[in-house]
């Protein structure tokens, strides 16, 4: 009784273990901008058949990179307390399973987003993984303060696939969204690792708030949050957005510079007390703008 029913019981974990290797939280946070941007290329609703393969495709090519993350990361991650629970560093996967992992989960995304949209958006699929395993997490990562700057690149590609799939091109619109993601991932990441400076600190990891002040930190992150608002009012005349986005983009855009200017506030005193503050909310700040970008042409209220 107790072997027929440890098997499924097994299974199940190793399931879990693999699914843990992807980071779906991350994944989750990517396939958020991908349907509003397959809308904003079709200015439209696109078809549901269209939608399901691209993020089935767009979520196995995010889980090989973060897979392979994991694999040459297991180093540092057992160091990290926000890290000591990924399977590598508990012993649930072995570094052999997940390096066959990562590289059949990115062969599966490359070879389906082929078959199932175009040969654009499976390349732009490649390029993301081989920019987020090559680029950031082998050469920057550990090597200069600027690495999540660069690491967002690849964070970003979900936009350009999305928009490829539809459109079997990209667009002065589909730079603009990639760039969205591009500037708000510093703004994003750096409270985090203000809160985990300690960690990173151990592991050898020259985040940003590890090798400069809070208040040199602070400072970048308000840079790069009007930066980030910019740019997201530079996509309603590139993509004749109307009066949904317009508001949504201004007020979203203009608390997100308030809770910017509270951290920079904060980071004079030596120390960022709630530096997490800014972390939840910029998540809710792209989900607030990217369900802005889905809706406005759907009920399309023109700005003239």
């Amino acid at each position: 009784m107790t072997s027929k029913t440890s098997i499924p019981r097994g299974l199940l974990s190793k399931a879990k273990a693999y699914l843990a290797l992807t980071k779906p939280r991350v994944i989750e946070l990517l396939l958020i901008t991908t349907v509003p941007t397959m809308i904003l290329a079709k200015h439209g609703l696109p078809s549901l058949w269209l939608v399901l393969t691209t993020l089935v495709g767009g979520a196995f090519s995010a889980g090989s990179a973060n897979a392979f993350n994991c694999y040459i990361d297991a180093d540092i991650d057992k160091i990290m307390g926000r890290t000591k629970n990924r399977p590598l560093v508990t012993g649930e996967l072995t570094k052999p399973e997940a390096l066959i992992f990562a590289f059949v989960v990115g062969a599966l995304s490359v070879a389906w987003l082929w078959v199932t949209t175009n040969f654009l958006a499976a390349m732009l699929s490649l390029s993301a993984i081989l920019f987020y395993v090559l680029v950031y997490t082998l050469l920057l990562k550990r090597r200069t303060p600027q690495n999540i700057v660069w690491g967002g690149a690849a964070g970003a590609m979900p936009a350009l696939i999305g928009w490829a799939a539809v459109t079997n091109d990209l667009s002065v619109s589909a730079w603009l969204l990639f760039l969205i993601i591009f500037l708000w991932t510093p703004p994003h990441y750096w409270p985090l690792s203000m809160r985990y400076k300690d960690d990173y600190a151990a592991a050898g990891v020259p985040m940003l708030p590890v090798v400069r002040s809070p208040q040199v930190v602070g400072v970048q992150i308000v840079l790069y949050s009007w930066a980030l608002v910019v740019s997201t009012l530079l996509l309603i005349p590139a993509s004749q957005l109307g009066w949904i986005y317009t508001v949504s983009a201004a007020v979203s855009g203009g608390w997100f510079l308030f809770e910017a200017t509270l951290l920079y506030n904060s980071s004079k005193t030596g120390e960022v007390k709630t530096p997490m503050r800014l972390f939840h909310g910029s998540i809710t700040y792209l989900t607030v703008l990217f369900i802005a970008i889905a809706v406005d042409p759907l009920v399309h209220l023109p700005l003239f």
